[in-house]
């Protein structure tokens, strides 16, 4: 069989999802004789390939930099998956359209220490949606695995089927916030 192009992807979260995917242990090395990654926070890529055969996105949608990211992974894919609470609901980063996103701002930034110069990082912090979303609601998803993060066992029950090609149950192994 050959290797699938693989990849994961970090949007507005918190990584969680990523260190449950590290929590596979000895199956990491199974998974890797099955796929060739071709983009990862775990690799250094700068940019979303072409032709990837499966994606898991970790991490609602919160900015204009994320829309056009996930829209590239969407087009270049062929399987994407909702990887974690975040990216299937907006979970926590969604916490923020309850405040908006100056309030959210300025709690973060004014509040770094006790100079509070006011200073925004204009330049390092992507443009920020009036809205955090999941990732649904901005391009189709084919299989959406919830969890905060999702075990080990439901990310290899989902990564093993699908690189085998059949139909994953992600019930098996997952809840929401399990």
């Amino acid at each position: 069989m050959a290797k699938i192009r693989f990849a994961t992807v970090w949007l507005d979260g918190c990584s969680g999802c990523h260190m449950s995917f590290l929590d596979m242990d000895e199956r990491l090395i199974e998974i890797a004789s099955k796929v060739e990654v071709v983009c990862s926070p775990y690799v250094d890529m700068k940019e979303f390939p072409e032709n990837v055969d499966l994606a898991l996105i970790e991490g609602a949608v919160s900015s204009e930099e994320d829309v056009e990211k996930l829209r590239k992974i969407r087009k270049n894919t062929k399987i994407v998956v909702a990887f974690g609470d975040c990216a299937v609901t907006g979970n926590v980063s969604a916490m923020r359209n309850n405040y908006g996103v100056e309030a959210a701002l300025k709690h973060a930034y004014d509040n770094l220490s006790d100079h509070n110069t006011g200073a925004r990082p204009c330049r390092v912090v992507p443009k920020q949606l009036d809205r955090v979303s999941a990732l649904h609601e901005q391009v189709k998803i084919d299989y959406f695995l919830p969890g905060c993060p999702p075990p080990a066992d439901a990310i290899y029950n989902i990564l093993t089927s699908l690189i085998e090609g059949k139909e994953p149950n992600v019930f098996d192994h997952t809840r929401f916030g399990k």
